[in-house]
């Protein structure tokens, strides 16, 4: 028997469960539109550094 196996149920019970305190500090999607020297800056930064230009932006 794989020891991880071990411990999952068959069924949970969640109601005593509390909704998780930090939903409201979330990241929430937007869409802005940049022009191309601006997408191209944070991308040659982002390839200097080693991380995705969309990261940098964030």
């Amino acid at each position: 028997m794989h020891v991880l196996y071990y411990f999952i149920r068959k069924s949970y019970d969640f109601k005593n469960a509390k909704p998780y305190p930090y939903t409201k500090k979330l990241k929430k999607q937007i869409t802005i539109r940049l022009d191309e020297d601006t997408i191209e800056y944070f991308k040659e930064i982002a390839d200097k550094k080693g991380i995705p230009s969309q990261g940098l932006i964030n």
